[in-house]
């Protein structure tokens, strides 16, 4: 038998009670009851992997440096700073390519699916259609000008729109959960990344679960809307500033230029705009009317107070003709290649992708180098402290403010909240101040997309400001809902809970990507075409399940003795049904090939991980071998109970 630990210097006296009797040690040795119960403790207190790490100052003190030292840190400080503003101005493009790639891509299937009437007329369908054509066209002020365009032209009643504006809502949040994969490498940054972007979704999905049904019964945000538009006489205005246009325009012109209005032609049912390019090939043209003579079928055709006379078989008369006369040719890359839409997408969505995980890298590495220090204390402290009390909860509605005049100043949700997934993951930002963030980047987008509905012309103004007012109040009532009482912040523990699976097995962020933004709102789509009777068969059975699973799930955390003794725990279910794990080694075997001989950084992903991993079970056995020789630690896993 080895040794047993020793506790302090050999001086020091142990009494412990046994059943009453008193044991006593001089010599400093700890006695086996003791030791157990400061073991178990020991491998017990394990860090939350939530925890904020500390960023630590490994440099020279700046008091230690000499001028030359000195020089050379603000300098390099400066130069750092300088790439940072760099990387992110090219990570933003590479969001904007990103989203012209993606419309190029699927935009005209996103016109298509707005097309059939019967189907936007089901709220379920209008839901996943707008996380479809959103999540198609990455941009949920798209879709929802789309929108717009079909209640402007009478396709599309307002109420029907509703749903589809959940819907888009819902797509908007894919781009910053795409970001925060890219930072899989790292398994506590990714646990955090996909956790700060996932708070979002939630969020959404959850607000959508409550809000659609109540929408569908009572038509409250129509009502709301409806009753707000009639109230106030309102004026067609000037449109939103578009200020992050300005900064990234000259840079993503000279790379594609869309004509968006195709989309909308397409959804609208202009026959002409399905056979149209979406990449513009002249950007500066004028458009001329002349008065010109034109063959009509008969008299009864001509055009009223024009002239009107018969030659032979034809009857003419005089019109007003429009002509689009091309001045000038656009200067991106792709004004004159011969290229399908198709492929001219597929292009750039693999460079935007490159270029986004080459920015997102290169952003995290540059601000791990930055933040150390007490430039990282004072930073964490401005960013995570609450007021103080009484006003601590005020805090959170400061940082809706925030994440609302943000948002407001770079005319996009999907920008704002992917550049502070990379600072959740890296630890400057928690899960719980992001997610107040997060809820004002939502309402920063609706007060956008208010203020370019009030630059709308006049026919179109009340039913664009009834959209973008119903976008406004669904995101005011989801906040509502999980936001002002703690105990109703169930986003948070959702995407802690989610990005603990992920970090344990992070293939199954992929999944769930393509589960919640692809398959689901594809599976709903086909059944709402095949009918309701198919809708209902098919979903409510699945719904009941689900809503059985989490009352089970509950009920075994908190009261399992009121549950059957079968229902206690899941065992009886065969392990895939109820653990990761078994298809965790089916994904690993499969990419085993890859990662040994194709993709080295693959290797090196799962590496790092396997690595600190490793390291970490190191730790826990180098504890386990203080007790391994204790009875109370070595049967079954189970700890015999000893009192004191």
């Amino acid at each position: 038998m080895a040794p047993r630990p020793e506790l302090g210097n050999g001086t020091s006296e142990t009494h412990l009670d046994h059943g009453g009797s008193g044991m006593q040690s001089k010599d400093g040795v700890v006695l086996p009851a003791y030791s157990t119960a400061a073991l178990v403790d020991d491998v017990a207190e394990e860090s939350d992997p939530w925890d904020l790490p500390a960023l630590k100052d490994t440099g020279v003190k700046w008091s230690d440096l000499d001028t030359k030292g000195k020089v050379i840190r603000v300098v390099s400080g400066i130069a750092k700073f300088c790439l940072l503003l760099g990387f992110l101005y090219m990570f933003v493009c590479s969001l904007d390519v990103l989203s012209s790639a993606f419309q190029l891509v699927g935009g005209k299937a996103a016109g298509d699916i707005f097309q059939d009437n019967v189907v936007l007329s089901n709220p379920v369908a209008g839901l996943v259609i707008g996380v479809l054509v959103t999540v198609l066209v990455q941009s949920s002020s798209t879709s929802s000008s789309i929108v717009v365009s079909m209640v402007s032209s009478g396709l599309l009643e307002v109420k029907s729109a509703v749903p589809i504006i959940m819907g888009a809502n819902i797509g908007t949040s894919v781009t910053n959960t795409i970001v925060a994969m890219m930072q899989a490498g790292d398994r506590n940054e990714f646990r955090r990344a996909f956790g700060g972007a996932t708070v979002h979704d939630f969020f959404n999905w959850l607000s959508v679960l409550v809000l659609l049904p109540l929408e569908v019964a009572t038509g409250v945000l129509y009502k709301l809307t409806d009753l707000i538009i009639i109230s106030f006489n309102l004026q067609t205005g000037q449109d939103a500033p578009d200020i992050l246009k300005v900064i990234t325009e000259p840079l993503t012109k000279n790379i594609i230029e869309l004509d968006k209005s195709v989309i909308s032609g397409i959804a609208t049912g202009d026959p002409a705009a399905r056979n149209k390019s979406l990449i513009k090939i002249w950007c500066k043209t004028e458009t001329t009317i002349t008065l010109q003579n034109v063959t009509v079928p008969g008299p009864e055709n001509c055009t009223v107070g024009a002239l009107c006379w018969v030659e032979g078989n034809l009857t003419w008369t005089q019109k007003n003709v429009s002509e689009t006369i091309n001045l000038a040719k656009c200067k991106h890359i792709f004004a004159n290649a011969n290229l399908p839409d198709l492929a001219v997408g597929l292009i750039l969505l693999a460079l935007s992708l490159a270029i986004l995980c080459t920015c997102l890298i290169l952003i995290v590495k540059l601000l791990n180098s930055m933040l150390k220090g007490q430039v990282a204390v004072v930073i964490k402290k401005v960013l995570n402290t609450d007021f103080p009390y009484p006003f601590g909860w005020i805090t959170g509605y400061i940082a809706m403010f925030v994440g609302a005049g943000m948002t407001f100043i770079v005319q996009s949700s999907s920008v704002f909240t992917s550049a502070i997934t990379p600072l959740v993951g890296i630890g400057v930002i928690s899960i719980e101040r992001a997610y107040p963030l997060t809820l004002g980047s939502n309402i920063g987008t609706t007060t956008t997309a208010i203020l370019a509905a009030l630059a709308s012309p006049g026919e179109t103004l009340a039913n664009s400001l009834q959209i973008s007012l119903c976008h406004f109040f669904f995101n005011i009532f989801g906040i509502l809902l999980w936001y002002p009482i703690p105990f109703m912040r169930v986003p948070i523990r959702l995407a802690k809970g989610l990005g603990n699976h992920t970090a344990q097995y992070r293939w199954f962020a992929a999944v769930y990507l393509v589960l919640c933004f692809l398959v689901m709102p594809l599976t709903v789509l086909g059944l709402s075409i095949a009918g309701w009777q198919a809708l209902v068969g098919v979903g409510v059975p699945v719904v009941l399940l689900a809503v059985f699973v989490v009352v089970v799930n509950v009920m075994q955390n908190r009261w399992p003795q009121h549950l059957p003794e079968v229902l206690r725990s899941w065992d009886f279910m065969p392990r895939p049904l109820r653990s990761l794990a078994p298809w965790d080694r089916v994904v690993t075997s499969a990419m085993g090939f890859c990662g040994a001989r194709c993709c080295c950084c693959c290797k090196c992903c799962r590496g790092g991980g396997e690595g600190k991993d490793e390291e970490k079970a190191g730790r826990k056995d180098s504890k386990s071998l203080e007790m391994y020789d204790n009875p109370a630690l070595t049967t079954d896993e189970t700890p015999t109970q000893t009192h004191f």
